[in-house]
């Protein structure tokens, strides 16, 4: 009986001992399909392809692809336009944050040869660059804003286009204080507020 027992349990014991040992090899054959997966052939960067007529391995993007987030299907903020026309208004309020973040950005790009209240003599310019007009004149003055994107974005005469120094959101703020220049330049005492306006009036 004790032979009988005893075998019972070995084959007891033996029977676990198989289960584990199945299920750690079930483990080792997941954890090794893994390492297959991640060491699947592949293109590096510039390799000959074999399958492709051109031997090219990295393709050209279908025509029409766009990539997220770059569908800019808003004409007023991404080309000036509304209507088909440069547009007069801005595509977003401007506040105090948008001038300032104008004021930047002008100071950065468009003073060297703007300077910096806008009358076209900037360091450039005196190192012998084309003068570009002043923005104080009566036709600039005029000029629609989204004329002025316009010319940052593609260049006009001999200014460099900047669309890819400058957000489109950028390019609007950067306009914003210009018209902020023109009007500091330009301002008439009937523009201020009434209470600005009699602060001006008491001190002559």
């Amino acid at each position: 009986m004790e032979c009988i027992k005893l075998s019972a349990d070995t084959t007891r014991n033996g029977g676990a001992a198989t289960a584990v040992i199945g299920v750690i090899l079930f483990v080792l054959s997941l954890s090794g399909c893994q390492q297959e997966m991640a060491k699947q052939p592949r293109y590096e960067t510039l390799d000959k392809s074999e399958f492709f007529d051109d031997q090219r391995a990295a393709r050209p993007l279908v025509e029409g692809t766009v990539a997220r987030g770059f569908l800019r299907e808003d004409d007023h903020l991404y080309r000036g336009l509304v209507d088909g026309k440069p547009a007069d208004a801005f595509p977003f309020p401007i506040d105090k944050e948008a001038l300032l973040r104008g004021q930047g950005r002008y100071n950065i790009f468009c003073a060297p040869c703007h300077d910096q209240i806008g009358t076209g003599q900037g360091m450039i310019v005196r190192r012998g660059y084309r003068a570009p007009a002043s923005f104080h004149s009566d036709r600039l003055r005029e000029t629609q804003a989204g004329t002025f994107f316009q010319h940052i974005t593609r260049g006009f005469g001999s200014m460099p286009d900047y669309a890819e120094q400058i957000t489109p959101e950028d390019r609007w703020a950067i306009i914003a204080y210009i018209r902020a220049l023109q009007l500091s330049q330009n301002a008439r005492l009937s523009d201020l507020p009434e209470r600005e306006r009699r602060a001006l009036e008491d001190k002559k």
